[in-house]
């Protein structure tokens, strides 16, 4: 089988929390050098190593992983199952590169086509779910290429759901990362990223994947190696610590299969013993309450928008908080009214920003609201 079938006013210093940083530069040894590679914290997307990692490439095979972010939604969907059991149609005939054979009328469960395309890089097996998922390959590249711009990718173009050595089709070491970080949210594909070797068409085919960190390495939990003439060797690894924390390396362009995997392995255990990730967790109770001008209220309380997980350096002294807002408020005050800005530190380096929101209404003073509280007082 070929290539085998894989985001006037005081300020408030408080918390201590944590920091991306972005390391660049090259690998020490020339020879080993890939043409580019990222590393990214899986979760909040942060990059924390990078060289070239914005440069139009080739993927070679790694395309199939913007494939396979689409099938994946549409399992999670219910469009199909991987029960379900489907017939590779005219368009299987003649398939060029990686394939488990497949002709006209073949049926296999769509359990073994995301198998033979996962472990396999079947593109026959492909054929078969795009056509299920958009009825033609055509309208299932549309749709690769619709879901790109939305994940805000503006260096990716892909011509084909195989990535089989099309001079046209390109992504960046960056833009891969973020179609990775989107496809590991989809724990259905989880079991088939797992596997190193199996068997499909009832045992008679056996897929291997080219990414023997899918066999060698404890933390490995996701994606794909693949290799081709123009593209290089290629690798996208996804690993997880005992502790839940999780990375992607995206090498491109490597020398071989064991530079890429070396070097993808050699990231991800950069981010697991070099960064901590960890909530922001800025208290409301550290806001003061604005005074408000004219209201049924003398002040309202405030609360943080949102929070968010942030990646910190085992090295760094942590954050500093800003919290921007103005002396007072004129009512009325709407509940979620954006008041002011909760800005994070590291040094003089801004990492994140909420916006800091009044806690309730405030309605403004009127001459009813005055009497009515006046006559009840003297009822009282």
């Amino acid at each position: 089988m070929e290539k085998r079938i894989r985001p006037l006013a005081f300020a408030a210093l408080v918390l201590m929390c944590f920091l991306p940083v972005i390391g660049a530069g090259k690998p020490a040894n020339p020879e080993d050098e890939p043409s580019a590679y990222v590393l990214i914290e899986a979760a909040t997307g942060t990059v924390l190593e990078q060289y070239n990692a914005d440069t139009q490439l080739s993927c070679g095979y790694l395309a199939k992983l913007m494939s396979l972010l689409l099938i994946a939604e549409d399992v999670e969907a219910g469009k199909y199952s991987p029960d379900t059991e489907l017939t590779a149609s005219e368009s299987v005939r003649g398939t060029k590169g990686s394939v488990v054979w497949l002709e006209p009328g073949d049926r296999m469960t769509v359990d073994e086509l995301l198998k033979s395309v996962i472990v396999g890089n079947a593109n026959d097996a492909l054929t078969v779910l795009a056509e299920a998922s958009e009825g033609n390959t055509e309208s299932f590249v549309m749709r690769m290429n619709a879901e790109v711009f939305d994940l805000g990718l503006r260096d990716t173009a892909f011509y084909s759901p195989y990535g089989f050595d099309d001079e046209r089709e390109h992504t960046t070491a960056a833009d891969l990362a973020v179609i990775c970080a989107a496809l590991s949210k989809h724990e259905v594909l989880a079991p088939y990223f797992a596997i190193w070797r199996d068997f499909v068409k009832s045992g008679t085919v056996e897929v291997v994947s080219e990414n023997y960190l899918a066999h060698t390495y404890k933390r490995h939990c996701g994606f794909k190696a693949a290799h081709s003439e123009r593209s290089g060797h290629c690798i996208a690894e996804y690993a997880r610590s005992e502790d839940g924390d999780c990375y992607i390396a995206v090498v491109l362009g490597a020398t071989d299969g064991e530079a890429a995997r070396k070097m993808a392995k050699t990231l991800c255990e950069k981010g697991f013993s070099g960064y901590n990730v960890t909530m922001t967790m800025f208290p409301d109770e550290m806001l003061r309450p604005v005074r408000v001008r004219h209201g049924v209220e003398t002040a309202v309380e405030l609360r943080i928008r949102e929070q968010s997980s942030l990646v910190l350096p085992n090295d760094s002294n942590g954050l500093r908080t800003v919290a921007v807002l103005p002396k007072y408020l004129d009512a009325p005050v709407t509940e979620g009214q954006r008041v002011g800005t909760a800005a994070f530190y590291n040094g003089k380096v801004l990492v994140y920003e909420s916006d800091i929101i009044a806690a309730a209404d405030v309605e403004r003073l009127s001459f009813t609201y005055v009497l009515t509280h006046m006559l009840l007082k003297m009822i009282e």
